[in-house]
């Protein structure tokens, strides 16, 4: 069997005396894609945090192609470059356009020249339903074009594995279904992704396997048929017909 993309052994993070991640385990192959799902404080931001190193871990590892990146004093800008990440809030500079906001890290980061990356950035816009909009200010876009923006910025630093927090959950229920569709396509493309999501029905259509989290640990993963249709686990069971009633 392959190595994993991304590997977490025992990953614990607690803040002051509140134990948020309790020994995380899970496996990530290259091109997967893993569903989160729990109930809101079962620790999937968190975990998601770790996995780019935004929160440093208190003990475990975490593997990206096997090298551990979550050793204290490890230059992080590296990794930073090969796991993108989109949170829930869009994060656009308001006085910046969106071809600017895309345009501003590959430039000072990536050293990037002008004439292909402007090119390549272009292409992300076509790609995803916004070359009209590249020079429009982000107070000009709705809600889920100001996200496919903010997953465009992303995609823009050339990443290895997509991170995507609960993406959709500050939108218009109308609006849902747009940024979906960029997660959609993304997935059709290959592209290795964990994500929180509320989006159950998303979840079960396309992730590879679903993981349920809660207080901090995996209580059950599998394919997303399994845990929908026969979760084994008996809270699995008590929060999917929450959600799904």
């Amino acid at each position: 069997m392959p190595e994993a993309k991304l590997s977490l052994r025992g990953v614990r993070k607690s803040f002051a005396e509140h134990a948020v991640l309790r020994g995380i385990d899970m496996e990530v192959a290259a091109g997967e894609m893993i569903c989160l799902i729990g109930a809101s404080g079962s620790g999937k931001s968190t975990l998601l945090r770790c996995i780019n190193q935004l929160e440093p871990i208190d003990d475990g590892l975490v593997l990206l192609d096997g090298q551990d990146i979550s050793e204290p004093g490890l230059d992080l800008g590296p990794v930073r470059r090969r796991i993108g990440v989109v949170f829930q809030s869009y994060n656009l500079f308001p006085h910046m356009s969106a071809l600017e906001n895309v345009l501003l890290a590959p430039r000072r980061v990536l050293d990037e020249e002008s004439g292909p990356l402007r090119a390549r950035v272009a292409d992300l816009f076509a790609r995803f339903g916004l070359a009209a909009h590249m020079e429009k200010y982000p107070d000009q876009l709705s809600g889920g074009q100001q996200q496919r923006v903010a997953v465009i910025r992303a995609l823009a630093m050339r990443p290895e594995i997509m991170l995507f927090d609960e993406i959709t959950a500050a939108l218009d229920p109308e609006l849902v279904g747009e940024v979906l569709n960029v997660l959609r396509q993304l997935r059709s493309e290959g592209m290795t992704m964990v994500l929180a999501t509320h989006e159950m029905g998303f979840a079960r259509e396309l992730a590879d396997r679903v993981c349920f989290m809660d207080e901090g640990v995996i209580v059950e993963e599998g394919p997303p048929e399994q845990i929908f249709t026969t979760p084994k686990v008996e809270r699995t069971q008590v929060f999917l017909r929450s959600v799904l009633r």
